[in-house]
């Protein structure tokens, strides 16, 4: 029987959680798990030792030198080989501060509001709250309110895909987040406003319509409204 995996503790995600290189049809990806990326980050943007390093994200450092050689393995075939890299999460993580949410049963849909006082927080990369719903049989069990930390857009999406949500409800929100969330099998309904548990009713009933453009039609770079 195999040995289980020791949590990691991530303290840093990523803003962007997939990478594609220019010109070349895209033919499935190369994930990157999230203690990989930790790894990568600590060691080689951070400067940490492997020490410094296991100490950071709670393992040994036999563990860190045996995740960071995978890491590199990935991210040199990436580049060699032409493949996307997509940064994903597994179920070792630990996250220093996060919500812990019970596993999704099967039949449960989870769906994540933008959340403010009771309302559709209208700015999706700004957000400090998400609401969560676990539907069955298209009715709600039960909701919770969770933080985001601070993070922002493409890392926002990979704290939804971590918290296994299918469904986001949001106000505005730009293409980038729309296409990191699409790849992570999340459906967008965006220019929602309102209250959050209305907006979630309508939506499981076929009656939500979005009173605006989800999206304000530019990029990141030179959009105010959808900046961090």
């Amino acid at each position: 029987m195999a040995r289980p995996k020791r949590s990691r503790t991530i303290t840093g995600f990523p803003e962007y959680n997939m990478f594609v290189p220019d010109g070349i049809p895209q033919r499935g990806y190369i994930e990157l798990e999230l203690d990989e990326f930790e790894v990568i980050r600590l060691i080689d943007y951070k400067s940490y030792t492997h020490a410094k390093c296991a100490d950071k994200m709670n393992i040994s450092r036999t563990t860190v030198t045996e995740i960071y050689a995978r890491a590199r393995k990935k991210i040199a075939r990436s580049i060699m080989e032409g493949y996307p890299l997509r940064i994903e999460g597994n179920e070792c993580i630990k996250k220093t501060g996060y919500p812990v949410l019970k596993v999704k049963g099967e039949h449960i849909m989870r769906i994540a509001v933008t959340y403010e006082n009771e309302t559709v927080f209208p700015h999706f990369g700004k957000t400090s709250q998400f609401k969560l719903y676990d539907v069955e049989n298209n009715e709600i069990k039960e909701s919770q309110v969770v933080g985001t930390e601070g993070l922002g857009h493409g890392a926002l999406a990979i704290l939804l895909s971590n918290l296994n949500v299918d469904v986001l409800i949001c106000g505005g929100i730009g293409r980038g987040a729309i296409m990191a969330l699409s790849g992570s099998n999340i459906n967008v309904v965006g220019g929602v406003t309102g209250d959050c548990d209305t907006a979630v009713k309508s939506y499981l009933d076929g009656t939500l319509v979005p009173e605006s453009e989800p999206t304000c039609g530019c990029s990141h770079d030179s959009c105010e409204c959808h900046d961090e």
